[in-house]
């Protein structure tokens, strides 16, 4: 049976995702069909309050349930969904009152893992929307996809549109709608001031090739570097992770078991090491560009990414074609005028043949050999570092990954640790991933240790932290360093840079860059387990039990006592 799932956006972006991913998957067992399409709906389950004036829904059979039933018992909640459905009827739509209503706000989220600050940038303003009494929708562009879709129609009865993105998404459908560009961290964490500034700062949104303000133009292209380095590492991340776990599975069968041909090990390695990994750079490189010059970039990109590859010069070879295939092609589709009749031809032959020949002989003859030199030195030393060094790296990228909670310095580590692993260093990331975790579990600890200190609201919030800081999701500190940055973020600080020292210290490995410790189920993935957990434990004690004592009781808690 196909069934069209509708989900109230004023329920939250987080409770939503968590509906839709478990509904969907009781739905393969029961045998339905989840579809978007409403007209070709057999069955339409809908969660929230009430039932939406939707025509496409008359005479399809309609059933109105709730979320926290949905979450908790999604098959039998479906089976009620098919045994008590009624035929819909939509009301008769009245004519709106023109500007009379509450403004209308339309928002994207969107970060390069596409898990946390996505979702709870999306909530943060959601929740800040509704405080002021606007009709708020957000689309979430995360790792599976966008959700909570925007409609033609809420584009074209939208006031404002704003776009708290850390990668390049495609925003065509606003085009000339007011649009205020901003990041999930500062809509995260100054949700207010964001949306004021937003009310005060949109300007109409013109997709590219369009004439823009040089004001509108500087300032984007200013925050635009950063923004094109984590399009392409969000794009490359799930290759990663896909090619470290294979890898690791073939080291489980025995270090060298995959040069014996023929077997498991060997052909796991293969999809890995030689597929997976050798894909890696050129998929870098080919969403930096694509970031920058959107489709004419990609060719381009890609070439230049192979070639990073073929001459040695590894993924920073590969940043560097990214950026010169998108700004080659970007100046080519821009400067380039033909006639109306030889225009066609631009996207399909002259940018791809005439930006592939300048990023390709570039690096061929200027940038591959001397990248490749200084790629190997930073390898050779990396490797055979002693282990002072170990350990100051170690610290250095642990606290960088607690300074800022996904910002811009611990995005800057985690990409250095990912690039590493083209080039078989596999001792940085499992730093990286294990001072990530750090942040989110200390906080959890410490709501656990002086739960006195801490009101109700912020108890919850630290169980939710310490399932956020398994998953390495360090985003779950971010409520407790927004409400108390001078206390949290020194502690945290302190505790990542213990836990990178420890995991350099006892030469730990990662084969893959994401997962928390539920990537020790795959044999090999983590190399020494103990010590690797023995570093986790130690900085969680440390920034967790520091902030314990340094926290101040919560007003609302000192009230209660008194």
């Amino acid at each position: 049976m196909k069934t069209l799932l509708i989900i109230d956006a004023n329920l939250g972006q987080a409770r939503a995702y968590m509906a839709k991913t478990l509904l969907g998957a009781a739905a393969q067992k029961a045998h339905l069909e989840i579809i978007d399409n409403p007209n070709d709906a057999e069955l339409a389950i809908v969660l929230g309050d009430t039932l939406p004036a939707d025509s496409s829904l008359n005479g399809k059979k309609v059933w109105l349930g709730d979320i926290g039933r949905a979450v908790a018992h999604p098959e039998l909640f479906l089976s009620e969904a098919k045994g008590h459905a009624k035929p819909y009827s939509a009301p008769v739509a009245t004519a709106p009152v023109a500007s009379s209503g509450p403004k209308r706000v339309v928002a994207v989220t969107a970060c390069p893992t596409g898990v946390a600050h996505t979702f709870m940038a999306a909530e943060a303003i959601e929740t800040e929307a509704k405080k002021r009494g606007w009709w708020v929708k957000v689309e979430t562009r995360g790792s599976v996809g966008a959700g909570n879709a925007i409609t033609p129609e809420e584009v074209a009865q939208a006031d404002l549109v704003i776009v708290a993105a850390d990668i390049e998404v495609d925003l065509a459908k606003f085009a000339g709608k007011p649009m205020y560009r901003t990041s999930t961290g500062l809509a995260l964490k100054k949700t207010k001031q964001e949306l004021d500034k937003a009310l005060e700062e949109a300007t109409p949104y013109q997709p590219t090739g369009k004439a823009q303000t040089s004001a509108t133009e500087s300032k984007k292209e200013s925050a635009g570097a950063y923004r094109h380095l984590l399009t392409g590492v969000s794009y490359m991340l799930p290759m990663v992770v896909a090619g470290g776990l294979c890898i690791a599975l073939s080291f489980a069968f025995g270090i060298e078991a995959f040069k014996e041909q023929g077997t498991l090990a060997a052909a796991l390695m293969q999809i890995g090491g030689g597929s997976a990994f050798a894909l890696m750079v050129p998929v870098l490189a080919g969403y930096i560009a694509f970031s920058i010059a959107d489709r004419p970039g990609l060719t381009p990109g890609l070439i230049g990414g192979m070639l990073a590859v073929s001459t040695g010069s590894g993924f920073i070879g590969g940043i560097i074609a990214g950026f010169l295939a998108g700004y080659v092609a970007k100046l080519i589709s821009t400067k380039l005028k033909l006639p109306q009749s030889m225009e066609a031809l631009k996207p399909i032959l002259i940018i791809p043949l005439f930006s592939s020949l300048v990023v390709g002989l570039a690096m061929i003859y200027l940038i591959g050999k001397p990248v490749a030199g200084i790629l190997e030195g930073l390898t050779h030393w990396l490797q055979t570092m002693g282990t002072a060094n170990a350990v100051l790296l170690g610290a250095i990228l642990g606290g960088m990954m607690c300074t800022d909670m996904g910002g811009p310095v611990n995005k800057a580590a985690y990409a250095f640790g990912v690039g590493l692993l083209s080039t078989q260093t596999y001792a940085p990331m499992a730093a990286i991933m294990a001072a990530g975790m750090v942040p989110p579990l200390a906080l959890g600890l410490a709501t656990l240790v002086a739960r006195r200190k801490f009101d109700k609201a912020q108890q919850e919030g630290g169980k939710a932290a310490l399932v956020l800081g398994l998953c390495f999701i360090t985003e779950g500190a971010i409520p407790f360093a927004a409400r108390d940055p001078m206390r949290v973020l020194p502690c945290c600080i302190v505790g990542g840079a213990i836990t990178g020292a420890i995991s350099m210290a006892v030469g730990a490995k990662l084969m893959a860059p994401h997962g928390g410790l539920f990537v020790l189920l795959i044999p090999g993935a983590i190399t020494p387990v103990l010590g690797y957990l023995l570093a986790i434990i130690a900085g969680t004690l440390v920034a967790g039990l520091s902030y314990a004592v340094l926290k101040r009781p919560e007003a609302e808690v000192v009230a209660k006592a008194a």
